[in-house]
């Protein structure tokens, strides 16, 4: 009876449903005519000098002079009339012209008689008066795309990913022999790593993000990367019901492998950029800081972790296992370096970071349900100060490690 009512109403209405679904937005689209043909809010801008927010994405160095790659962050077209090296005017040139329209890029070509090691500081004067800038800390000439310079930036993913997490698994024997009442400080350590991870990420994507222009909303951004990425895989760990310790540790390696993606953005950009002193501490600080990343990976791997789940707490984890979860956890620092050394874009960093942020977030979701099955199947509280001992110490791990990134 309801249904023959709609009907009749919309009978009797005269327009057809999908013209009244469609008349909103028919109506949106002639006040947005309006603003874009008539301005009517000119007489408010007026008197406003024009918004200019020019961004360097890039500086390349190379033999003779310097490369800036820029983009025009701004609502207004932009036009750059000068440049300055070092505080004196310099030649230039520009394309593909020096007027930069809105969220367009522009290039600008600076032969200069740089130091090397030496810092330099490049000016953008407008033809408005306006002044941007931006600090060579240690002019290195850009390595060049070959087959050379590709060799060199991936076997640094190498370094930093591959080798200490596989470095940190080789505790997993050890790890085994202390028994099963330490397995709760273990998760909780894990937990305790993972945490400092997920903080770690969202403030490196948070701080990539400002490098994009205000249009991009990229600290949004990071957010909406994380949280879409945690939608999904906790639909896809939904559909497989309780996760098993092998899939939480291939997913705890997937989530610490985008993480190390970030990271060899972070050091190929840096060494792109010519700050190969600042790149040098990276690889060291990071490649110490990743060995505690294989310590969580194993966790749930522990015979004992693995109760309740058929016949998987009785087999023995295969070598291949072992590699794989390397690989997932580690190799993804080689492509990061890549694209930070070659083809480095703030705005795909943002986006992994985000993607790592999330994955990372529903790793510690999982490890805390297996904690939390755990101690109730020992009878113990989750919260026990074992456990608490281990969370900490897991955090104070890895911002020792951390800190000599950043010292």
């Amino acid at each position: 009876m309801n249904n023959q009512t709609n009907v009749d109403t919309a009978t009797r209405s005269g327009f057809p449903t999908w013209l009244m679904i469609l008349l909103p937005f028919i109506a949106l689209a002639l006040l947005l005519s309006v603003f874009a043909f008539t301005d009517p809010l000119a007489l408010f801008k007026a008197d406003l000098p024009p918004i200019e927010d020019l961004i360097f994405q890039r500086i390349e160095i190379f033999d003779g002079g310097f490369r800036v790659d820029l983009i025009n962050g701004g609502p207004d077209a932009v036009t750059v009339a000068q440049v300055l090296v070092d505080e004196a005017y310099w030649n230039f040139s520009m394309e593909p012209s020096q007027t930069i329209q809105p969220l367009a890029r522009a290039e600008i070509l600076i032969p200069y008689p740089w130091v090397e090691t030496e810092a330099h500081e490049i000016v953008l004067l407008t033809d408005t008066g306006a002044t941007f800038s931006h600090e060579v800390e240690l002019a290195v000439e850009t390595p060049s795309p070959g087959i050379t310079e590709f060799i060199a930036y991936g076997l640094v993913g190498v370094y930093v990913g591959i080798i200490p997490v596989g470095l940190g698994m080789l505790w997993y024997p050890a790890m085994k022999r202390i028994g099963r009442k330490w397995l709760g400080a273990i998760l909780a350590l894990t937990i305790g790593l993972l945490v400092f991870l997920l903080i770690d990420t969202f403030l490196e994507g948070l701080e990539i993000a400002e490098q994009l222009p205000g249009v991009f909303q990229g600290e949004a951004l990071v957010f909406f990367a994380a949280l879409l990425t945690w939608m999904v895989l906790s639909a896809i760990g939904t559909r497989r019901g309780r996760p098993s310790p092998r899939y939480i540790a291939g997913l705890l390696a997937l989530g610490i492998g985008i993480h190390n993606l970030g990271e060899g953005l972070v050091i190929g950009a840096a060494f792109a950029l010519g700050e190969a002193a600042l790149g040098s501490l990276l690889v060291i600080g990071f490649t110490l800081h990743n060995v505690t990343e294989g310590i969580g990976i194993v966790a749930p791997l522990l015979p004992f972790a693995a109760v309740g789940y058929s016949q998987e707490g009785k087999d023995r984890p295969a070598l291949k296992l072992f590699v794989g979860l390397t690989l997932i956890a580690g190799a993804p620092a080689i492509l990061g370096t890549w694209i930070g050394g070659f083809a480095f874009s703030p705005l795909f960093a943002t986006i992994f970071f985000g993607i790592g942020a999330g994955a990372i977030w529903q790793v510690i979701v999982d490890v805390g349900r297996l904690l939390q099955r755990f101690a109730e199947r020992e009878n113990e509280a989750t919260l026990s100060w074992m456990n608490v001992g281990g969370f900490l110490l897991g955090l104070t791990i890895m911002y020792l490690t951390a800190f000599l990134v950043s010292a």
